[in-house]
């Protein structure tokens, strides 16, 4: 089953094909994470799952495009971590800080997973674009919410917001890297504190007066 086949397959999957698709994309997670992306083969990840080549094919095409759906649910988990609940009204600062613990939480999670990213993205172009995409999705994200602070007088006007956005964003997302893929610095109330002041100081956030 190929192209517009397998498209249409996808779309009208039986609750049980769900949790078939489900339970390799688990598999190919944990197999990707111990044996890396070179190094792994379908078979270890039809094994894991319990399933048979066959099954595999119904689902998906290529061990690329089971790593494809493996990173995609983990930049799903990491754009839409969950933080505890603020309201509107609430001190900007304090909202970013929940907003940093959350990342770093949901990249600690899927921390060895970057590696395998980090490994592919280096030897295939088409990773590198999806990469570089999914990274557009924080960062829009960012740029968006620094225009609404903007507008609301409690961050500088005179930086880009998109510019300042893609800088900060990276700047975090390396932070994590280093504390949580390579094991650098995992204390995350100190990564928490740096990220926030550093990026509350490059926009010039104010906080909420009480």
């Amino acid at each position: 089953m190929r192209g517009t086949e397998l498209a249409v397959a996808k779309k009208t999957l039986t609750p049980r094909g769900e949790r078939t698709r489900a339970a390799l994309i688990d598999a190919a997670r944990r197999v990707f994470e111990r044996d890396g992306f070179q190094d792994s083969r379908l078979t270890d990840i039809t094994a894991a799952a319990d399933c048979s080549t066959g099954t595999f094919y119904t689902y998906f095409q290529s061990k690329e495009e089971i790593l494809d759906a493996v990173f995609e649910k983990a930049h799903e988990d990491m754009l839409h971590p969950g933080f505890p609940h603020v309201q509107a009204t609430d001190d900007p600062v304090a909202v970013l800080a929940a907003a940093n613990r959350a990342y770093f939480e949901a990249y600690r999670r899927n921390a060895k997973l970057r590696l395998v990213l980090e490994q592919v993205s280096g030897i295939s172009p088409e990773f590198r674009d999806k990469r570089r995409a999914r990274s557009r999705d924080f960062s829009e994200r960012n740029a968006r919410q620094i225009e609404r602070l903007q507008q609301d007088g409690r961050a500088d006007s005179g930086i880009d917001a998109g510019r300042a956005a893609r800088a900060l964003s990276g700047m975090v997302s390396r932070m994590a890297y280093n504390a949580f893929a390579l094991g650098d610095d995992p204390d995350m109330d100190g990564l928490v504190d740096t990220a926030t002041r550093l990026w509350a100081n490059a926009i010039k956030l104010t906080a909420r007066s009480t």
